[in-house]
């Protein structure tokens, strides 16, 4: 019915801990309601918030080794708990324990640079490269499909403004069906995929 239920972070007041965001880009929530945000733009860390809202927690920092970011920008979390973080500018995904502990880096040219990611099915993760903006053509961007292990399995589309193109793929989110749904915020528009 639309009425506000809980509000996280004070509205207009950057800062990066318990009560504070510098521009959120993502949210994703956990089997038992843990909640995680990626604070990207201007933070480089992941908040955690139990069910309730309060903070639990944060990790990362600025930079290039494991575990830490350079614009943490997607997540989502699987049903053992692990946290799938895009950290875009880094060109990995950073795979973490739900407290935050380092498990495995996903990093390849075929995976691309990484704004979003969603699970899609058992061990099945689609991402969204959304390339790397040159001032002049041509550049990349595709919706990547990975296994577990980070292995690519398949990569659809490339860059363009036609259907099943992107300009740069900025965002997806898959449904219940395993439709794959990807904003391309370049391009004005979202694109929903399906298996045949």
């Amino acid at each position: 019915d639309g009425r506000v239920l809980m509000t996280l972070g004070t509205r207009g007041e950057p800062g990066a801990d318990g009560q504070h965001f510098n521009r959120p880009t993502q949210v994703s929530f956990a089997r038992d309601g843990t909640i995680l945000i990626a604070d990207g733009y201007r933070n480089t860390r992941i908040a955690r918030f139990s069910a309730d809202g309060r903070f639990l927690g944060q990790w990362g920092t600025p930079g290039k080794g494991p575990g830490e970011f350079n614009t943490p920008h997607g997540i989502a979390i699987d049903a053992a708990g692990r946290v799938y973080v895009a950290d875009r500018q880094n060109d990995r995904i950073q795979v973490f324990s739900p407290e935050g502990k380092l498990q495995a880096i996903w990093a390849s040219p075929k995976i691309g640079r990484p704004y979003g990611i969603a699970i899609i099915g058992p061990d099945r993760f689609a991402i969204a490269d959304g390339g790397e903006q040159p001032q002049s053509g041509p550049d990349r961007s595709a919706l990547v499909i990975v296994n577990a292990k980070g292995e690519v399995i398949e990569r659809i589309g490339r860059y363009g403004n036609q259907d099943g193109q992107f300009r740069m793929a900025h965002h997806l989110a898959a449904d219940g069906s395993g439709a794959i749904y990807v904003v391309d915020i370049t391009g004005q528009r979202v694109q929903k995929f399906v298996r045949r």
